[in-house]
């Protein structure tokens, strides 16, 4: 069943699932925040928006660099780095297999076992990331805990996750790709206009968790604004978010590297759970951003 009413601070005509009623929800039109109704013929409930803070929290600087490697020592986030790291290791010693065959007179069987592991890894460990970010920015120390609601909510929670970041890479990334298809010229202005891109890319990603509203990562006045205000805290960010994917981009899985000795086997499996240590430290100095500087934030 569907809900239909009038925004009240437009006037335009919105519907939610009746599942919906009750919750806090935002027009996209205008902005105005509500209650979604019980039924129909009743009108929502305007939030009004908190006070606005007089200016940025100080401590930013710290809370990185300092604070942030605490997470690696409090007993109370060893699930979450298991879980991290494991999905780190399946995707290392997995990623490389397929078991498909041909049966009998042509019928292809297919089993990607390694494709399938490797999605669901990313799509864990892109949850994940949007939960660090989403309890850093609202003042949490810890990391998250580790709740995906059983198996389907496993399954809804790493598709949406990978939809998430898929979404927001390719948003980020098409003007370079758009270059490319035009000027069909690699080299380094490529590489500057994906760079470029990237650079876009955690305020794209902490939108979402924040506002947990796919549609704000196309408004270009939610995503630059906060970048033009705190320019060198999200330079900060970006960096540590830069030097995670350089990282990851040169190691490789255990398909790679079959025939090297073990100490090489070892230095890469080691280089990929490092990738994650820095991810995770990269996740929340975006959580901090927006937590020290949510006065420069539109939404």
């Amino acid at each position: 069943m569907t809900i239909r009413f009038n925004c009240p601070g437009c006037n335009a005509l919105i519907a939610f699932a009746d599942k919906h009623s009750g919750k806090a929800a935002r027009c996209t039109t205008c902005g105005q925040r509500f209650i979604i109704p019980l039924k129909s013929s009743e009108s929502p409930k305007k939030v009004e928006p908190p006070e606005e803070k007089a200016g940025p929290l100080p401590g930013f600087y710290r809370a990185v660099f300092v604070d942030s490697w605490k997470l690696f020592v409090r007993p109370q986030n060893a699930t979450g780095l298991v879980f991290a790291a494991a999905a780190v290791c399946f995707k290392f010693f997995t990623g490389h297999t397929d078991y498909s065959c041909t049966i009998g007179t042509g019928f292809r069987f297919q089993a990607p076992t390694g494709l399938v592991v490797t999605l669901a890894a990313w799509g864990c460990l892109f949850w994940y990331y949007m939960e660090i970010i989403h309890s850093t920015a609202l003042d949490v120390e810890e990391l998250p805990e580790v709740l995906m609601g059983g198996f389907f909510g496993f399954i809804w929670n790493v598709m949406v996750s990978l939809f998430v970041f898929s979404i927001a890479l390719v948003f980020v990334l098409l003007p370079g790709i758009v270059y490319f298809a035009i000027s069909k010229k690699a080299g380094v202005a490529w590489h500057v206009l994906v760079y470029a891109g990237l650079f876009v890319f955690p305020m794209a990603i902490l939108t979402f968790s924040v506002g947990r509203d796919i549609g704000m990562v196309f408004r270009p006045d939610y995503l630059l604004k906060p970048i033009a205000k705190a320019f060198r805290p999200y330079l900060v960010a970006f960096g540590l978010f830069a030097l995670a994917w350089e990282i990851q981009l040169r190691t490789s899985g255990y398909g790679q590297l079959m025939d090297k000795a073990n100490s090489i086997v070892a230095l890469h499996l080691l280089a990929n759970l490092a990738v994650q240590g820095i991810a995770i430290i990269a996740m929340r100095s975006i959580g901090l951003f927006y937590r020290h500087y949510s006065c420069h934030f539109a939404w």
